[in-house]
């Protein structure tokens, strides 16, 4: 199958009335994205059904389950040996994915976790391969490629409109954080390239296809700890189409990508966090003609559960198999980004609002609001 077919179908396991019944969903962690996102907009899914939530924080996990009109568990432990959960939320610290991934997949939970899956190929590996074992779904809630406006764009360079392809251009960049986001603790999983550039280098492998190579990047690093604020990378596909994907959090922000052939280019200009209610807009230039298309606006968020949900009523099957590739393949892409970075160290004044203090709290500013920050995952 093409790179630009793979982006227009998606990884799919919709089955025609296997979303019949809600999926008996839970929440594990009490994030930001979660409080604000994620769950509000599982309570009016109806292919969903939230029954129970924990988080590090009886009292959060009280709010949670009051707001939300579900039951609280007084811990993660306790949420996973309920007997009518099916299947599990995950939206802890970056750091911890793969551990509460695993445990939920071990206690025969169905598992949809905020990305990135892990913060290392080798644990993506262990967990996809426990999902097949199990016969269970996993699944990284990346929101964007649930979008209609990604198989618009496939399907116009299938169609031929921007000739032969040789570049793509993808940026995911947003301003600097709080001192105390959780997002610059390294121990937690922190760092641009797992919080925002895990986007750009998802979308090339949903748009180019698999086997790109990454040929070079750069970090920018908080001098104190190596932290990584900012970045760039340069990837190369198959079939030699030459990509570059930027990130951090020293930018005003931006979220788009450009494919460019050699009769025109095409871009994407809200291509990762665009609101339910917000039209896209791609942007299609030749030499002398532009050409803009105005889209329906869509809920992506809502797309990836019920994508999710319509999986688990399938039971799985091969489907699933290619969601588990890439979640692989991303992560090798990150692993190969930062064996191949050269880092270029900066202070902290230098760095912007980027102080090293330790967030302990349970509810934080740090997902997506659906107006322009990114899909946060923090518990």
């Amino acid at each position: 199958m093409s790179a630009t077919a793979d982006a227009e179908s998606g990884p799919t396991n919709t089955v025609p009335g296997a979303a019949a019944r809600p999926v008996r969903l839970a929440a594990l962690g009490t994030s930001s994205i979660a409080w604000r996102r994620t769950l509000p907009t599982a309570v009016r899914t109806p292919e969903v059904e939230l029954v129970a939530v924990a988080g590090r924080s009886p009292d959060r996990a009280a709010r949670f389950a009051d707001a939300f009109g579900c039951a609280p568990e007084p811990d993660y432990e306790a949420l996973l040996e309920r007997p009518d959960v099916e299947a599990v939320y995950v939206s802890t610290a970056t750091a911890l994915h793969h551990v509460w991934a695993e445990r939920a997949l071990l206690a025969g939970k169905h598992v949809l976790v905020e990305k990135p899956i892990g913060t290392t190929a080798e644990e993506a590996r262990r967990l996809c391969a426990l999902a097949e074992e199990r016969g269970l779904v996993l699944r990284e809630n990346f929101m964007f490629l649930h979008h209609p406006q990604h198989a618009h764009a496939a399907r116009l360079v299938r169609e031929g409109r921007l000739g032969r392809l040789s570049a793509f251009r993808a940026s995911f960049c947003i301003p600097p954080l709080p001192a105390d986001d959780i997002r610059y603790d390294p121990g937690l999983g922190g760092g641009a390239l797992l919080d925002v550039g895990v986007y750009p280098l998802r979308a090339a492998a949903l748009l180019l296809g698999p086997g790109l190579r990454v040929a070079g990047a750069t970090l920018r690093v908080r001098a104190s700890d190596g932290l990584d604020l900012s970045g760039q990378a340069l990837l190369v596909s198959p079939s030699g189409v030459l990509t570059e994907v930027a990130f951090g959090f020293e930018h005003a922000y931006g979220s788009s990508y450009t494919l460019w052939g050699d009769r025109a280019r095409l871009t994407v200009t809200r291509a990762f966090t665009p609101p339910p209610a917000h039209p896209p807009l791609l942007v299609l230039e030749e030499q002398d003609h532009e050409e803009r298309f105005t889209l329906p606006a869509a809920d992506q968020l809502q797309g990836s559960l019920r994508g999710f949900a319509e999986a688990v009523r399938a039971g799985g099957g091969p489907g699933e198999a290619e969601w588990r590739r890439e979640a692989v393949a991303l992560m090798r892409y990150v692993e190969a980004v930062r064996e191949q970075a050269v880092r270029h160290p900066v202070e902290t004044g230098e760095a912007g609002d980027t102080g090293n203090s330790r967030d302990t709290g349970d509810i934080r500013d740090t997902g997506d609001t659906g107006d322009g920050g990114p899909d946060g995952d923090r518990a």
